[in-house]
């Protein structure tokens, strides 16, 4: 802490420039003025009149007193902060942009919300619709995957495809990336195989999404689930793949690839893949017909009970709890919802955990005839939006700014040259 607080040498009687004080504060130019006019900086006029200069020491403060009050590791106990106005997650509820995530996801459709939490704008009755040079150049790279490739592999494929036919994919700015994003999640949609021959690409996303994922004819209540489902996932903070999609972004990577860096993480095991063990899970409650056996197994192997708790939500996770309400109207989906509660009640007995938004995601994707991979699909096209918002902001901060120090433990140098193996 003393050495974090102390001076940095050689600023001690500087003026600094414009430029030195945005590097040294971690903001833009722009950004320095503001600080001025609210008076938590003095400026002085260059005697060349080519700009102002600022006392180094005045800056440094000034360094130091934002670290504190945005989260730097001397407050966070070592955890990085990053400023964002996208989500708030507090008290077992979660808000975009200040407001209700579930009370959004219960009004407006998915595209809304995205649209929403893009620009803070609603735009009532949008719909994403993806150019068919993309989709074809996505389709053509996501058929010639082996046939066992999973979701996350299709999606990612996909997204580099669509990012190698469009030559504009280097343009950083705020409507470029904001055409991206309302093309790239309908072509990652389209790229992927429609189970049924009869699949007709038109309608909300959700419609077009739902093909993709179920054989069966669907019927609206099971859409409003889907497209509910979708609303709800569409960002949380700082997850692992977003945290992952910010840093591509800090190194000014295009949107494509952010988005392919989230995917990368997404297939990870604690994170997107979740949904999948619920669904399985629940498959094997409901084959034996209790839940007391398959939670005794998961234990007994050493394995956590997926779908059940949440580090950020001490009670019951609100995106869960809003779609088991909207499961109660899904034809079919009692059993499923049956063995979610059964499997909720069978741990409560000893840990007080409840039900998460992976297990409400089981019911919905058991009880929809879809496979045990749909809710990862589910999740990752959910994400691209939220992926595509922290783009948005990174792209505003200062370049390569996610650029930890790493804290060496290895020998101490100079160490001696090895010699080869084996002699």
């Amino acid at each position: 802490m003393r050495d974090r607080e102390a001076a940095t040498p050689g600023l001690e009687g500087r003026r600094l420039s414009t430029k030195e004080t945005a590097e040294l504060l971690g903001v833009k130019p722009e950004t320095v003025y503001a600080y001025v006019s609210r008076g938590q900086l003095s400026s002085r006029r260059d005697p060349g009149g080519r700009g102002s200069t600022f006392d180094a020491k005045e800056v440094e403060a000034l360094a130091r007193r934002n670290m504190r009050e945005t989260g730097g590791s001397s407050s966070t106990g070592g955890e990085l902060s990053v400023r964002t106005r996208i989500t708030l997650i507090d008290k077992d509820r979660y808000y975009f942009r200040g407001v209700d995530a579930t009370e959004l996801a219960a009004r407006y459709s998915y595209e809304e919300i995205a649209e929403w939490l893009w620009t803070g704008e609603l735009r009532p009755g949008v719909t994403f619709t993806a150019p068919e040079a993309s989709v074809n150049v996505a389709r053509r790279a996501v058929d010639a995957l082996p046939e066992h490739s999973g979701p996350t592999d299709r999606l990612r494929v996909a997204a580099i495809a669509a990012a190698a036919a469009d030559p504009l994919r280097f343009d950083l700015s705020e409507d470029a990336v904001l055409g991206t994003g309302r093309t790239l999640i309908p072509t990652l949609v389209a790229a992927l195989p429609p189970l049924r021959h009869d699949h007709r690409d038109e309608g909300p996303l959700a419609q077009r999404l739902w093909g993709r994922l179920s054989g069966r004819t669907p019927d609206d209540a099971s859409l409003r689930v889907l497209d509910t489902a979708l609303g709800l996932l569409v960002d949380h903070d700082l997850a692992a793949s977003t945290l992952a999609v910010r840093v591509a972004a800090s190194a000014r990577a295009h949107t494509y690839a952010a988005v392919s860096a989230g995917l990368g993480v997404l297939e990870g095991p604690l994170h997107g893949a979740a949904s999948g063990l619920a669904h399985r899970l629940l498959l094997d409650v409901l084959d034996l017909g209790s839940a007391a056996p398959v939670v005794a197994d998961e234990l007994r192997a050493g394995r956590r009970v997926p779908g059940l708790g949440h580090r950020l939500y001490p009670g019951e996770d609100p995106r869960a709890r809003a779609l088991f309400t909207l499961l109660e109207d899904v034809p079919g989906a009692a059993p499923a919802l049956a063995a979610a509660r059964d499997i909720v009640t069978t741990t409560a007995r000893h840990t007080p955990l409840h039900a998460n938004v992976d297990l409400a995601l089981a019911v919905f994707t058991v009880s929809s005839g879809m496979s045990a991979s749909a809710g990862e699909t589910i999740f990752a096209i959910a994400r691209t939006a939220g992926w595509i918002a922290h783009t948005l902001e990174e792209y505003e901060e200062r370049p390569l700014r996610m650029r930890p120090s790493g804290r060496y433990v290895g020998e101490r140098p100079p160490q001696p040259l090895p010699g080869p193996l084996g002699r």
